[in-house]
């Protein structure tokens, strides 16, 4: 078990899936975590699960599309707990999930202001935040390496913020900030209804048992908020494999 006693780490997408595993376990380790999120609502009963056992969380509704309501959570961490250690960009959007010709323009360029431009803000606003001391972790996929049918807009946004990774850490590197992704593989979580309810390409015909649980990819996000991740930054770390998954802790791939 790591020890992020005193650690300020904010999470985006925290309502839910991989985000709200994260709040729950990194609070459990002693974090003071910021759960961001469109819905209040979900936030609310994720911190309060937390903050009933005794952790310490608090909610921020945060579309990550809008550069001032990123802003403003990066502000809110800095202004609750003094400082920021960790930005984790987790939200992320799959669904509609159409082939190019079939895709719909505007839902197509949601995801990018999600996906992509969602990271970017993060990243603008937290470097200055930490103060030359910090962490920035950002969910990946295979799909930043790999091309899927009816992904399109998944695969792009993803390939970009592998770039935005590899630039972060060649800007800040040597400055004390550690920029780092982290490919998970398929989790269980609603993306993945979205994905099977899609039909399209073979992601969508894995059964179900093979979808790793949420809480593996938080003891991951653990893993990488720690001096360990020093070494993977500028890359995505995966647990995909056994040596990544040793490292974290966790059973063998299957």
């Amino acid at each position: 078990m790591k020890d992020l006693t005193g650690k300020t780490i904010i999470i985006t997408g925290a309502s839910r899936g991989i985000g709200a595993a994260t709040v729950r376990h990194l609070a459990a380790l002693g974090a003071n975590v910021v759960a961001a999120a469109r819905s209040k609502a979900a936030l609310n009963y994720v911190v309060s699960e937390v903050t009933e056992t005794g952790g310490k969380a608090i909610a921020q509704a945060c579309d990550v599309a809008d550069e001032a309501a990123v802003r403003a959570l990066i502000e809110r961490a800095t202004d609750e707990f003094g400082g920021l250690d960790v930005l984790v960009n987790n939200a992320g959007l799959i669904d509609p999930i159409a082939r190019i010709e079939d895709s719909d323009p505007e839902a197509w360029s949601q995801i990018v202001d999600v996906n992509l431009k969602g990271v970017y803000y993060g990243m603008r606003h937290a470097i200055p935040a930490m103060a030359g001391d910090g962490t920035i972790i950002n969910i990946s996929s295979g799909a930043a390496t790999g091309a899927l049918e009816g992904w399109s807009h998944y695969c792009a946004t993803k390939a970009a913020v592998l770039s935005l990774t590899k630039c972060g850490h060649k800007e800040h590197g040597d400055r004390g900030i550690t920029v780092v992704g982290l490919s998970p593989g398929t989790v269980a979580t609603d993306m993945q209804v979205q994905i099977k309810d899609s039909g399209i390409n073979p992601v969508s015909q894995l059964d179900p048992g093979v979808h790793i649980p949420a809480e593996y990819v938080a003891k991951a996000i653990a893993y990488l908020c720690t001096p360990a991740a020093a070494q993977y930054a500028g890359t995505d770390f995966s647990i995909k494999t056994d040596e990544g998954r040793a490292a974290v802790g966790l059973p063998p791939v299957v």
